[in-house]
């Protein structure tokens, strides 16, 4: 089996050498019981430190793909018929196929930097398979994603300012964004990348249809979010409730959720409402506007799903 380095790639020359190896297994170039070069020999060949083959070596031994025979070398683990034997990694059917792709294409005169070109403009006609929130509170962010799953039934992940740097971060995802957040976000996104901004709901909103509690009933407010205990606190008051019958619980405390029967009614966001003792029926308020959720659902109906 050939090898190849690139000490030009921003993938770390041990992680070619494992997946080059690996990709050689899969696809039957590296036999069973074959032997491999000896570290010495491959340090030699590629002009890299012989640190960087051993601990290659020890990744793939340790991940059940290579046998460390000592005083003898290192050779391809011959497995037996028992397919609990085979290596366990999630992503060997993926990286058998990219591996057939690779070697049809390069058998067939194209150039790694023309199936690049051409892997990316496929991949940029794809439909995103999740949203991507980016918010920097990791607190708000947490609630963000809990209430655009529940409306949307999509796949939704999170990341902060810091990971948008990160192109990989960004592929195959939909930028969604506070409003409140627009002229921050738009800085560390990518120019070619375009957000959908969320508006959040107004006080009148979140409380419409609301009744007073009487000033005797005791309202607990729960959140793992500080401001999410805090703005309730600030709402509920503007409505009306008395300030001494508010009972303010941060879900991260141990305990928290001790006594939450007792009390008449029980407010909640979308994220920690999932963690509520079972029986109780919370009054959920959420931070996204029903006209943004109402837009996302449309997105995933139109784009994501192709119903036009």
């Amino acid at each position: 089996m050939r090898l190849w380095l690139s000490k030009n790639s921003s993938v770390p020359l041990r992680e070619q050498l494992v997946r080059q190896i690996m990709f050689g297994v899969v696809s039957g170039d590296l036999k069973p019981g074959q032997r491999l070069p000896s570290t010495r020999e491959l340090a030699r060949r590629f002009r890299i430190h012989s640190n960087t083959v051993s601990a290659a070596f020890r990744d793939l031994e340790h991940a059940g793909w290579l046998e460390v025979r000592k005083g003898s070398g290192v050779y391809v683990r011959q497995l037996g018929d028992d397919p609990a034997e085979a290596p366990l990694d999630s992503s060997l059917e993926l990286d058998r196929l990219i591996n057939a792709f690779l070697t049809l294409a390069r058998g067939q005169g194209h150039t790694l930097a023309d199936v690049q070109a051409r892997v990316k403009h496929w991949l940029s006609l794809e439909p995103p398979d999740h949203f991507l929130v980016v918010e920097p509170d990791e607190g708000l962010r947490e609630i963000l994603s809990a209430e655009i799953a529940d409306a949307t039934s999509f796949r939704v992940e999170g990341c902060g300012y810091e990971e948008c740097a990160d192109a990989a971060r960004l592929t195959g995802g939909t930028v969604l964004a506070l409003y409140s957040k627009a002229e921050e976000v738009r800085r560390v996104l990518p120019p070619e990348v375009s957000p959908i901004f969320l508006h959040t709901r107004s006080i009148p909103e979140s409380l419409a249809g609301e009744k007073v509690p009487p000033r005797d009933a005791l309202v607990s407010v729960v959140s793992r979010w500080p401001m999410f205990l805090e703005w309730a606190r600030v709402f509920l008051v503007a409505a009306g409730v008395d300030a001494d019958a508010l009972d303010l619980r941060d879900a991260r405390e141990p305990g928290w959720e001790r006594g939450l029967r007792s009390s008449a009614h029980v407010i909640t966001d979308a994220l920690t409402a999932r963690q509520l003792p079972d029986g109780l029926r919370p009054r959920i308020y959420r931070v996204v506007a029903d006209s943004s959720l109402e837009e996302l659902r449309a997105f995933v109906e139109r784009f994501l799903t192709g119903k036009q």
